[in-house]
């Protein structure tokens, strides 16, 4: 099963330059396994950047908003990691994931 963490690529605080990629490299070069990095032209979160979701085929789908890219690539990668070994997505103990946890704006049901 494919595992899927999408970036928002067009984020960016105080009309400061989009975030997203320098962070979805960072998460993308710790190579965290059966997970994916993809960046995604707008997560619809404008106003709270920097956006991102996690996704995989049977599972639930997390959305995320006010996530700290220069803070927050430990949190996420605990987050990506918890994500990739729930079954069926659903995060029990979200704890290990730190300030990111704080973030969640949304879980979709799985199809």
């Amino acid at each position: 099963m494919s595992n899927f963490i999408y970036v928002c690529n067009t984020c960016g605080a105080d009309d400061s330059p989009p975030s997203g990629v320098d962070f979805a490299a960072h998460l993308n070069n710790a190579c965290v396994p059966n997970v994916e990095v993809r960046l995604v032209s707008c997560l619809n979160m404008c106003d709270q950047p920097l956006a991102m979701a996690l996704r995989a085929t049977g599972k639930v789908a997390y959305l995320f908003a006010g996530v700290h890219p220069e803070k927050d690539v430990e949190d996420t990668l605990a987050l990506m990691k918890l994500y990739r070994d729930a079954t069926d997505g659903i995060i029990e103990d979200a704890r290990p994931a730190g300030r990111v946890r704080f973030c969640l704006k949304g879980r979709i049901p799985a199809l």
